[in-house]
């Protein structure tokens, strides 16, 4: 009987160049093209249906690989899976893992790119850059980001948890929202190993007590008239605007920003809108006749459209750089050390510690209630209970506030006297 399976050799293939096809058995074929090209062809039938399956060139694939392969085809068939359709959905699965290949320094580059948008400054999308790039891209940057694991994590922050805990802080809460955005997107599985709650705090002793939180440096209240009236000598458009900032208890940015098309004066209200503010809900500030005044003055001096305090280039504000450098003038460094507006550890104040000037004012010198000047600076409620069932917004409990502390702000002799509960209703 002749021979049906292993007809042919490893010389007949070698030395075999007729154009056609040449039976090794049970569906295996040489296949010699006109070209002189060889490879393995597979015939199979599947539903009553004839089929061919390519097998690889013989230039790759050998006479038994190729018998090898056949068999494993063969053997799908007999469990009903045709060979073509399993080697298609195995492509496809390659493609897919290929594509969660990419590296964690791609993945936060496309994170950044997508919110970008959505962050208030450049400032912000500069410092995400900065430091992953200085903490983390030389540690797994080049790592695929779906392989990314705890001991990757701690290897880029645990040697700045102690010396830098708020960079190191803020570095693994970077590297967590990237990996969150990474599996969303399909390009890892499993837990975040950059989760600080259940995970990294058992690893890691919390930033508490690893350093203080060293907070804003802020004139004491009772030295802020003084200031005022030292500012409100200098004729200079970033004079004002700070003049304001102190005056509304406002972040810079928000006052910096700030545009006409916000005011009403006759109301005397500035309403922020929700894209400007830290809480993304829009936020009615009162004005005090003092604000009002401010508010005034600029727009006889520069005009009522556009922004309020606008800046050297045509379209844009204020920068803060031109209210640090203000700061900086009034307050240089004495020759012995010192400076002449200082926290009470010596520390030269920020614009931004203004606001922590106000807040204890309103604690120590008044009657209005926390939850006032916590409105008043536009603070979260924390409790969420509480965020539910207060719906209003205080308003005119925060004009009497902030016409107090202006007030009080017009007073160099302002520090003592404590504003009398029935103001404070």
């Amino acid at each position: 009987m002749a021979k049906q399976v292993d007809r042919l050799t490893a010389r007949a293939v070698a030395t075999t160049n007729k154009p056609g096809r040449y039976a090794d058995g049970r569906g295996l074929y040489l296949h010699v093209a006109k070209t002189g090209a060889k490879s393995w062809v597979l015939r199979y039938r599947l539903s009553g249906k004839s089929r061919e399956m390519g097998l690889g060139a013989v230039a790759d694939v050998g006479l038994q690989d190729a018998r090898r392969k056949a068999a494993d085809a063969r053997g799908l068939l007999a469990d009903g899976v045709d060979p073509l359709d399993a080697r298609e959905a195995e492509r496809l699965a390659a493609a897919v893992e290929a594509a969660k290949a990419i590296t964690f320094k791609d993945a936060a580059e496309r994170y950044i790119a997508a919110h970008r948008p959505t962050w208030k400054n450049a400032k912000h999308a500069s410092q995400w850059e900065n430091t992953l790039r200085d903490y983390v891209h030389p540690v797994f940057g080049a790592v695929p980001v779906a392989d990314v694991d705890t001991g990757l994590v701690l290897k880029a922050v645990e040697p700045i948890w102690h010396t830098k805990p708020e960079t190191a802080s803020r570095v693994r809460q970077r590297i967590e929202a990237v990996l969150d955005w990474a599996r969303a997107r399909g390009y890892r599985d499993g837990p975040n190993p950059a989760l600080w709650r259940g995970h990294l705090s058992h690893t890691l002793p919390a930033r508490a007590r690893v350093a203080k939180v060293e907070h804003h440096a802020a004139l004491p209240y009772a030295e802020v008239a003084a200031f005022l009236a030292d500012l409100r000598g200098r004729d200079a458009l970033a004079a004002r605007a700070l003049e304001f900032v102190i005056l509304t208890a406002s972040r810079t940015g928000e006052a910096l920003g700030a545009t006409w098309a916000e005011v009403d004066l006759a109301a005397a209200v500035w309403t922020v809108p929700g894209d400007r503010m830290k809480a993304k809900r829009d936020h009615r500030v009162p004005l005090s006749p003092q604000a009002v005044a401010v508010l005034e003055a600029m727009g006889e001096a520069y005009g009522r459209d556009g922004y309020v305090f606008p800046g050297q280039r045509k379209g844009k504000p204020l920068s803060y750089m031109g209210l640090l450098m203000l700061l900086r003038r009034m307050n240089p460094e004495g020759e012995c050390g010192g400076f002449r507006w200082a926290d009470d550890k010596g520390r030269a104040i920020t614009v931004h510690g203004f606001r922590s000037s106000f807040r204890d004012w309103t604690a120590e010198q008044t009657a209005f209630p926390g939850e006032v000047a916590e409105a008043a600076l536009a603070h979260v409620v924390g409790d969420k209970v509480e965020a539910a069932y207060r719906r209003g917004d205080l308003f005119e409990k925060r004009r009497r506030l902030m016409e107090a502390w202006a007030d009080y702000c017009d007073r160099p002799a302002a520090a003592g006297n404590v504003v009398p509960i029935n103001r404070a209703g």
